[in-house]
């Protein structure tokens, strides 16, 4: 079941740049039954992983805007350490989260369909805003771990004019740093179960590499409408999945999950 998770998450991951950690933790959580706290720390280090792996391939083509990049660290990266101070004060929180990001990820991705053939000028001039825009990214990666790649991608197909295969690949570094930094951050909050990262990786390595392949071989238009799609039903699953999550804890004698996230 790891092993086959892991491998479709990491083809999209690969091809798209979303849905790592925010695919990961809801399927470990309802599918795998793997606790909430071991979920989101296998996340997060398996989103690093995979992203790591693909990000060779990206910056052998030149598919990394490093400008863009830096403007969006400069904001994500504060606020990702506000973000976990947040859940360390708050001492957990419960899945309405999940709910919250999973309705910005669904509004986001319909307005960029909506919106996607209007005219490319509009957008050129709106780099100085991405690390005001990233700044939010941040704190809601670092207080939930979830979303964050596809709040990223949404953020470059709006705000510049690169083509959709230089957006996987800047999203793709982007979400390696912040994944990487929540991982040292998350370490004491949570755990990581090793036969379950085991099982992903050795699906997720080969489907990350296969995603890789095919993202130059896809038109940029069709890769856009592809990845915002999916941010479309990422968004909905995680809707799904803190719905769910609500309705278990309140079972009759179940506890509400405290710490049940998700990665970018």
């Amino acid at each position: 079941m790891e092993i086959a998770i892991g491998f479709a998450i990491a083809v999209l991951v690969g091809l798209t740049g979303v849905g790592g950690g925010s695919f990961t933790t809801p399927m470990l959580v309802l599918a795998c039954g793997v606790s909430g706290t071991e979920a989101v720390g296998t996340a997060l280090v398996f989103s690093t992983v995979i992203k790591v792996a693909a990000a060779p391939f990206f910056l052998a083509s030149k598919k990394v805007h490093f400008r863009y990049l830096r403007l969006m660290l400069v904001g994500a990266v504060p606020g990702l350490v506000a973000g976990t101070y947040l859940l360390a004060a708050v001492r957990g929180w419960n899945p309405v989260v999940l709910i919250l990001i999973g309705a910005t990820l669904v509004v986001s991705a319909a307005l960029t369909l909506i919106y996607r053939k209007r005219r490319q000028g509009l957008r050129r001039d709106s780099s100085p805003w991405l690390p005001w825009a990233t700044l939010p990214i941040g704190v809601e990666t670092g207080f939930s771990s979830a979303g964050a790649g596809a709040l990223g991608t949404l953020l470059l197909f709006n705000c510049s004019d690169m083509p959709a295969a230089q957006v996987v690949g800047t999203d793709i570094l982007f979400g390696i740093v912040l994944a990487a930094t929540g991982s040292i951050f998350h370490f004491g909050l949570g755990s990581i179960s090793g036969p379950v990262l085991k099982g992903l990786l050795l699906g997720g390595i080969p489907g990350v590499l296969l995603g890789c392949a095919f993202t130059t071989k896809v038109p940029s238009i069709k890769l856009k409408v592809l990845t915002t799609v999916i941010t479309l039903f990422l968004g909905l699953q995680l809707v799904w999945a803190g719905a769910r999550l609500i309705k278990v804890a309140k079972a009759p004698g179940r506890e509400a999950p405290r710490t049940v996230t998700a990665s970018k």
